[in-house]
């Protein structure tokens, strides 16, 4: 695939001034990558070798034309063919992973992918089709995008962590136990968390347990 968008977004880190793992943040729909970027102060006290990047989207988004991104379009038209935007917006967040990687001389199994809502979606959608598996794949509020796609295309088996809330009204918590239920039919280790009168964000009971697990699979 040619011709893809170059990303970027803000940075932090690593803490330490060593930089020993990767965590890439992808956004959800609407905002852009100054959303996350926030999360990798509390998470940097627990991963002070980590850099943190949250690139930001490569299309505008009509719904928050105010500095808005989105990965792809998700109010279709007749002519809209979700899946092939799917698979673009993969494409080019792993040719990003892929310029990280080799920008901090790191491998696959030394960074880890954490998304929010449609970021959730292509973490998902990424991180379980790349040659190398990634160390694991933390994602908030989302859902598995072409679930029908999942059985054939999966190539790795990182372990995830979902994590939902209970009152989301945007995207239902049971898209987390269908999403978690498929991973798992298709052999992958998924924890899902449950959380109780959070609506459609991430609350710090959250942010602590990514935080645990970010700190295992990336060995902090």
């Amino acid at each position: 695939m040619t011709d893809l968008p170059t990303l970027s977004g803000p940075s932090l880190g690593p803490a330490s001034g060593t930089a020993k793992s990767l965590v890439i943040l992808l956004h959800g729909y609407g905002a852009n990558g100054d959303d996350l970027i926030g999360l990798a102060q509390p998470l940097s006290q627990v991963l002070p070798d980590t850099v943190f990047v949250s690139p930001n989207a490569p299309h505008p988004c009509a719904q928050n034309p105010f500095g808005g991104l989105q990965w792809f379009d998700v109010w279709e038209g007749d002519d809209y063919d979700r899946l092939a935007q799917v698979r673009i917006a993969a494409a080019t967040v792993d040719a990003f992973i892929d310029s990280e990687l080799a920008r901090l001389g790191l491998k696959d199994n030394q960074f880890a992918l954490l998304g929010f809502s449609q970021g959730t979606m292509l973490s998902l959608h990424v991180g379980v089709r790349r040659e190398n598996a990634p160390a694991g794949i933390l994602g908030y509020s989302g859902r598995l995008e072409a679930p029908e796609t999942l059985a054939d295309e999966i190539k790795v088996r990182p372990p995830v962590m979902l994590i939902h809330g209970e009152e989301d009204p945007l995207l239902n918590i049971e898209l987390m136990d269908t999403a978690a239920g498929l991973l798992r039919e298709n052999g992958v280790e998924v924890d899902t968390h449950r959380r109780p009168a959070l609506a459609h964000g991430i609350d710090q009971d959250g942010v602590n347990l990514g935080a645990g697990f970010l700190s295992v699979v990336l060995g902090a």
